[in-house]
């Protein structure tokens, strides 16, 4: 009963504090599950049980100088992974296309690197234009560091929404990487939402980083006000810095998940990279916290059949969402 209460609060305009963070993190194994429906309230009062399906074309992969500890894709990692510049436009429009025929309502435009060329900015715009005019689609850029002009032509060429997550929290940061500050990627987040872009910015659990930084971060999100927070677990990849890390668990996966559903109640929780190889066998009790979805591949390593994702949305009892573009949360 106690997170069913809490959860009730929440509906009702309390927020929690750091106090209420730190006893989620520290449920006991055996109440995880009355911790999952305590969120499930809060996912079905503003969500229902629609589910939002995202979709990932890596768009230009690897050769990126950054020196971020979890990345394949760095030129620090000694992995084994396809390199390769933008893709032409007829590649991303293609992709789009797939999307729409697989009833997935935000098509993710991926780039690696630190930030893209003026050229990239404008092959990404004249794609997006394009898929705008054939289909109703949801675009969501994420592109490395932009500046506010920059943001004001993706959002002139019809994205709807940026990605720059922060992963992790300040006081770790430069645990994870040192080639460019925290700072850096808040500026990137204000700067698309003075363009007036939807900002998506979330996490990467499993990097050694503490309880506190769990809840930092998650308070840092609902400080940003980001529209979408894709949580992520940490999929350990061989060549990497973080490559023998194995800090996660189905349950402990649960209550972060359930972390940032309480404190951001009303913002689309997307269960993400990783959740394959951490929540296991438990992925169906995520979404009843989350309440968006990647289908499909992801950067650099593959995600689970997108049957699979299907069958386990309709097992729910859950329901596709047919129309990427309505309200972000049904009661606000």
């Amino acid at each position: 009963m106690k997170w069913f209460s809490l959860a009730q609060k929440v509906i009702n305009g309390y927020e929690c504090t750091k106090e209420d963070a730190l006893d989620i993190l520290n449920t006991p194994e055996d109440d995880t599950l009355g911790l999952v429906y305590g969120a499930y309230q809060i996912r079905k009062h503003y969500y229902g049980n629609n589910v939002k399906l995202n979709m990932i074309i890596n768009a230009k992969s690897g050769r990126c100088a950054e020196n971020c500890g979890y990345c394949s894709q760095s030129i620090y990692a000694n992995t084994q992974i396809e390199n390769y510049s933008l893709v032409n436009e007829e590649t991303i429009l293609k992709g789009a296309r797939k999307a729409k025929a697989d009833n997935v309502g935000t098509y993710c435009i991926v780039m690696s690197g630190r930030k893209a060329s003026p050229r990239e900015i404008r092959a990404v715009c004249s794609a997006v234009k394009k898929i705008k005019d054939e289909m109703n689609l949801k675009i969501c850029a994420c592109l490395g560091l932009i500046n506010e002009e920059q943001a004001k032509e993706l959002k002139a060429a019809g994205v709807d929404r940026f990605n720059h997550n922060i992963n992790t929290s300040e006081a770790h940061h430069d645990h994870i990487t040192t080639t460019h500050h925290y700072q850096d990627r808040v500026n990137t987040i204000e700067a698309v939402k003075k363009a007036q872009i939807s900002p998506c910015s979330g996490i990467i659990c499993g990097m050694g980083e503490s309880k506190e930084d769990l809840i930092d971060m998650a308070f840092a999100l609902k400080s940003l006000d980001a529209d979408s927070i894709p949580v992520n677990f940490l999929h350990a990849i061989p060549g990497t810095k973080l490559e023998n890390m194995d800090e996660l668990t189905p349950n402990k996966c649960l209550k972060i998940l359930a972390l940032f559903r309480y404190i951001n109640p009303k913002k689309e929780i997307r269960l993400s990279g990783g959740r394959e190889v951490n929540l296991r066998s438990l992925q169906s009790l995520g979404l009843y916290i989350a309440n968006s979805i990647f289908v499909g591949d992801y950067l650099t390593t593959a995600g689970q059949d997108k049957t699979e994702d299907y069958k386990m949305i309709e097992d729910l009892g859950f329901k596709i969402e047919s129309n990427a573009f309505e309200t972000e949360a049904q009661k606000l």
